[in-house]
């Protein structure tokens, strides 16, 4: 763990976490993973009343196995959640992790911020009695590879920030999961049209608990075990990209007018 790209906060909980451990027979379990960066949360919560007789998170408790970022997002999401309402508590996001430590580097975000999703599965779990083994998946690809035809098509078609949206109106447009925000993108993009497609390195649908349901919900076609390999076209405009499938180890082609990479670095 480098010391110059962590907050004084984030080394603060990655050496003195707070709420360390387990829950004999919790209320509430939630257990998320990432299996591309291998970091593993467990939340466990205890629920009583308060005066209102509202549902709040009595008693909670962690159990990481991840880096120095991935103990310091949980230690500091179980002290923002006791005490607090489950209503309350559900609406802590990633972010709100992120900004209580005076924030993390961007690629430690979508890798190893999974800690409120560990506590809305552990408040699933106690709410609905759902299954609390829920495997949270993310291509991880902050850093994406080198895709061959992105500079050859930047602005003809191959974008790598959000674009006008109006632009890409009834287009079929692929975009490559970089992480929740193109996933989220993905899903407003379905207003404007009913042809997008992502391309996820993982194997199950990409995103948090909420976003990947709603990815299950949506239009949008999810591609798995797979990646962006080539974008084609001709007269500058984008006609067709080439998807390397990993299941099946072999190249396919796909035909789209318009390719979303946000942050491409390559």
């Amino acid at each position: 763990m480098s010391v110059h790209k962590y907050t004084d906060k984030v080394m603060d909980h990655f050496r003195n976490p707070r709420n360390v451990g387990s829950i004999e027979n919790p209320d509430g379990y939630g257990k998320v993973g990432n299996p591309v960066c291998g970091d593993l949360m467990e939340i466990f919560i205890k629920v009583g009343k308060n005066d209102k007789g509202e549902d709040i998170i009595d008693d909670i408790k962690f159990k990481t196995f991840g880096c120095g970022s991935a103990v310091s997002t949980s230690s500091m999401v179980t002290e923002m959640a006791k005490g607090m309402t489950l209503e309350d508590a559900y609406k802590i996001t990633r972010s709100n992790v992120a900004e209580e430590l005076d924030g993390l580097p961007p690629i430690k975000m979508h890798c190893s911020n999974l800690a409120a999703d560990a506590l809305k599965a552990a408040i699933n779990n106690y709410r609905e009695g759902t299954n609390p083994e829920v495997e949270i998946v993310t291509s991880c690809q902050l850093d994406v590879r080198v895709i061959l035809g992105v500079d050859e098509f930047k602005g003809k078609g191959v974008y790598t920030e959000v674009p006008n949206l109006e632009e890409l109106r009834e287009k079929r447009t692929l975009i490559v999961d970089t992480g929740d925000d193109s996933l989220e993108l993905a899903l407003k993009l379905t207003e404007y049209t009913g042809r997008v497609i992502v391309v996820t390195s993982a194997k199950e649908i990409p995103g948090t608990v909420e976003i990947a349901k709603k990815l299950k919900q949506s239009d949008v076609k999810v591609v798995q075990q797979s990646e962006l390999h080539e974008i084609k076209g001709e007269l500058d405009e984008v006609e067709k990209v080439v998807i390397h499938d990993f299941d099946e180890d072999e190249k396919y082609e796909l035909f789209v007018d318009a390719v979303i990479i946000l942050d491409y670095r390559g």
